[in-house]
């Protein structure tokens, strides 16, 4: 398989939450990270929408994200850079 990323992802197993409109969130498993994006693994992608700001637990980190790719319980999400 050709690899499509610029910067090659790291496993990790964190947990996360997903969190959008109006304050709703959804919990999700962080499975790889990079400088550039992350894979996450959630119980169904079917609500998240296209953007979202990624929370890490126990960590005072927070991402802004775009879906680059979704499957049956994965969403690849890139993150989006502050300007």
């Amino acid at each position: 398989m050709n690899e499509k990323r610029q910067v090659a992802r790291h496993r990790a197993l964190k947990g996360g939450s997903i969190a959008f409109s109006g304050g709703a969130r959804i919990d999700c498993v962080i499975r790889n990270l990079s400088e550039t994006g992350a894979a996450l693994q959630v119980e169904s992608p079917l609500g998240i929408p296209n953007q979202f700001t990624l929370f890490v637990n126990q960590e005072e980190s927070k991402w802004s994200c775009h879906v680059a790719w979704r499957s049956a319980n994965k969403i690849g999400v890139r993150f989006l850079r502050s300007s």
